[in-house]
């Protein structure tokens, strides 16, 4: 039996527990985000209370189970699972780019650097190291697929929850 197998499933789980780890941070950081980028748009319509950020992330977090879960049974061929590794990966820069922007601490800041980004390396090199690296073409399909997901996930939670409460 090749090691393959037990060197992807490695990278998938450490990616997930650095996403879960990075996603624990934005949990209770990402409503006052909010309210930094509702005051600079000025529109309320931006805010997120504490529990739409939860169901938000906890939606993203299924989207990156079953991707690290896919990336696994495949060996890391699963095109959703290099698109979410790639997406995350990328990801990070627009932490440290937002945080730049508003000059000061915004929701994921800490984690991304320390926590995400060595996480994706990780799988990353894992794919290398199976011959099968990470295309540019993924990193732009992962961009998109996690661009949209966000989004979407937002947009669930505010219809699930509704707008009441966003103060908390």
């Amino acid at each position: 039996m090749s090691i393959e197998p037990t060197g992807t499933r490695i990278a998938a789980v450490a990616l997930f527990a650095a996403w879960l780890v990075h996603d624990v941070e934005e949990v209770f950081t990402f409503p006052a985000t909010s309210r930094l980028l509702a005051a600079r748009l000025g529109r309320d319509r931006v805010v997120v209370s504490p529990t739409q950020s939860v169901l938000a992330i906890a939606l993203m977090g299924v989207l990156v189970g079953v991707a690290c879960v896919r990336g696994t049974r495949s060996q890391g061929k699963s095109r959703l699972y290099r698109a979410v590794l790639a997406g995350l990966e990328a990801h990070v820069v627009t932490h440290i780019a937002t945080s730049i922007s508003f000059k000061s601490y915004t929701a994921g800041l800490i984690t991304a650097p320390l926590v995400m980004f060595p996480g994706a390396r990780v799988a990353r090199a894992q794919l290398r190291r199976s011959g099968s690296p990470l295309l540019p073409s993924d990193t732009a399909r992962g961009g998109a697929l996690l661009f949209a997901a966000a989004l979407g996930s937002h947009v669930i939670s505010r219809i699930v929850l509704g707008t009441r409460n966003l103060r908390g």
